[in-house]
């Protein structure tokens, strides 16, 4: 079975598929070059004329993809070095400095040079477009390759394991004197900045009209401490990364959004409305002008790496974890508050990954008292805990309305369950959450989570539209609060709808295009008064076919877990009582008929 999981960093921003159709690099000469390091040393392709075989891979400090492959390409310089073959990264991209360069150099342990690549005119000669892409250049400085390193990383996804070793094939190929079977290689990565091709024009600026945007849309997570690859708070970044934002933009990837428009309002809405769209992408058009400084809004406040604000309680792992290099890694449960000393009203809660590049997903469950907490059964803890915050790619912080709380009763414990997906590097990992504490006496509504599941799975091989449904039903008049999809990597489609007593139905949030990628919860711009008897309704489409580019493995037959090659069916929300809209709604009646 194919081991396939989602790796946030590599679908955060910037990243794109290529497929290759006749490349034109191949069998291109390239001439000679000369390019400094970091250190401002000079080395040309004469330094390596002796080598079998030259490797030319673009590289960028602040791409996912590119950092994900790094230590893969110190371990393929190692391995075929003494073979004759040199590898030089080249950094084509406009942000580069010579700090940056140095920097990840030493934190990815490259055993390579990695050249600046001012203006990119290597990568101009090499056809560069993407970062990172691999050039394979024989004894006369020929291209014998051009693609990928691997397969195990793509847009999104990353293999446990690699099964393609597409660049080392290659190398074998040129060193054993023999064509290249495979030459061309599809790519991802993300688009190399290429600065200055457009004089700046036209009325709309950084400071007057493009800052505001991205401080609405896009800075709480593009900004230093959060976990996007990198920021978006001064004109300067946003000129380095235009390019890359004019595609994520345009195909509506970014900011990460999947809400049909058609239905229903959230409070939480992050995409972009057409007005600003079109501004951000004619800025870019126009070059990018900068405006007066004078003008670029004041940034939102936040709190550094919290994005619900200071939290009052802190529950962190007790130990690392050492997450493996490779395979499948159960899920893990840490007790980190065995006893709560007193009731806990929770105002907002937040989970937040150590290692971003390997956890998939965070949870913090409450047990409440009485229930048994074994050391080698805490799996348990799902059946019998509460949840109270989660992480996963795209997750906001749970938040509720002015006088509403979740209720934590004394005794209870805090147990935190942890998802990892190793990447090919074994690393620590020691994961975090926080709680915001309501007053007591201000509190006059208690929120309650819910789910509508169906555990009943059965998805045939190569079934490219599987429906599937679940349901709950309310026993009293309720409040809903927010709406949040759960399925896994064949999840195609999910929506919500009322079907309320007297036989009306209304849709209030449809996914069209689910992305288990991006784990989203839809907070109601107002909360959705449901009375007694109203069944929340859920249907789920999967997508088992070979079309479906992250499918792990369209020969399986496929059932219900929690593993990411298993699928899930959760239609999760929040809701709390309705007495006081009922309350209010017969005052009104009687003052009707007191008229």
């Amino acid at each position: 079975m194919k081991l396939w999981f989602a790796a946030v960093a590599l679908c955060m921003f910037g990243i794109a598929g290529v497929t290759r159709g006749e490349d034109a690099t191949l069998g291109r000469k390239i001439e000679q070059f000369s390019l400094i390091d970091a250190h401002g040393k000079s080395h040309s392709q004469a330094e390596f004329a002796d080598s079998k075989a030259l490797v030319l891979v673009t590289l960028a400090t602040q791409c996912p993809l590119a950092r994900a492959y790094a230590p893969r390409m110190a371990e393929l310089a190692t391995e075929f070095a003494p073979r004759g073959v040199a590898m030089i990264g080249i950094a084509p991209g406009a942000p580069e400095t010579p700090t940056r360069l140095s920097r990840f150099s030493e934190n990815h342990k490259l055993t390579f040079p990695l050249l600046k690549d001012q203006g990119g005119a290597l990568a101009d000669k090499l056809g560069a477009t993407r970062t990172p892409e691999a050039f394979v250049l024989d004894r006369d400085g020929i291209v014998r390759y051009h693609g990928r390193v691997d397969d195990q990383f793509a847009v999104g996804v990353q293999r446990g394991t690699v099964e393609s070793r597409d660049l080392a094939d290659a190398l074998n190929d040129v060193l054993a004197g023999r064509e290249v079977a495979r030459s061309s290689t599809p790519f991802t990565g993300c688009l190399i900045a290429r600065a200055d091709k457009v004089e700046p024009k036209g009325q709309l600026t950084y400071a007057k009209h493009v800052a505001a945007i991205f401080n609405r849309r896009c800075v709480e997570c593009h900004r230093e401490g959060e976990l996007a690859p990198f920021a978006l708070t001064s004109y300067q970044q946003a000129v380095d990364w235009a390019e890359n934002i004019r595609e994520v933009v345009s195909e509506n990837r970014m900011p990460p959004w999947l809400a049909d428009p058609r239905y229903g309002k959230f409070s939480n809405d992050c995409s972009l409305k057409p007005e600003e769209k079109q501004t951000v992408l004619s800025w870019i058009d126009d070059g990018c002008p900068q405006g007066n400084p004078a003008d670029v809004p004041a940034p939102p406040t936040f709190v550094t790496g919290w994005r619900m604000g200071k939290p009052d309680i802190t529950y962190t792992m007790n130990e690392s974890y050492s997450v493996p290099a490779e395979g499948t890694v159960d899920y893990k449960y840490f007790v980190v508050e065995p006893d709560v000393k007193e009731d806990l009203w929770i105002a907002a809660a937040e989970a937040r990954p150590g290692n971003v590049s390997v956890v998939h997903h965070v949870v913090l469950f409450a047990v409440p008292p009485g229930v048994k907490i074994d050391p080698n059964r805490l799996e348990e803890v799902q059946a019998g805990g509460k949840m109270i915050a989660i992480y996963a790619p795209g997750m906001n912080p749970w938040t509720y309305p002015e006088g509403t709380a979740v209720k934590v009763e004394k005794g209870s414990a805090f147990v935190i369950q942890m998802h990892y997906t190793p990447n090919g590097f074994a690393q620590p990992d020691r994961s975090f959450a926080g709680i915001r504490l309501a007053d007591p006496a201000k509190v006059k509504r208690r929120a309650n989570y819910g789910m509508a599941v169906n555990p009943n799975i059965l998805i045939p091989p190569g079934a490219a539209d599987v429906e599937i449904k679940s349901a709950t039903r309310f026993a009293r008049d309720t409040l809903l609060l927010n709406l949040f999809p759960h399925m896994h990597f064949r999840g195609k489609a999910f929506r919500f709808e009322v079907e309320l007593p007297d036989g009306q139905r209304e849709v209030l949030l449809d996914v069209p295009r689910y992305d288990f990628n991006w784990q989203l919860r839809y907070d109601l711009a107002e909360p959705k008064f449901l009375p007694k008897g109203t069944r929340l309704l859920c249907t789920a489409h999967y997508d088992n076919s070979a079309a479906n580019p992250w499918n792990p493995d369209p020969t399986a037959t496929v059932r219900f877990g929690l593993q990411t090659w298993e699928e899930m069916m959760v239609g999760y929300y929040t809701t709390m009582p309705a007495e006081e809209r009922v309350a209010q709604q017969r005052q009104a009646a009687d003052a009707i008929v007191k008229d």
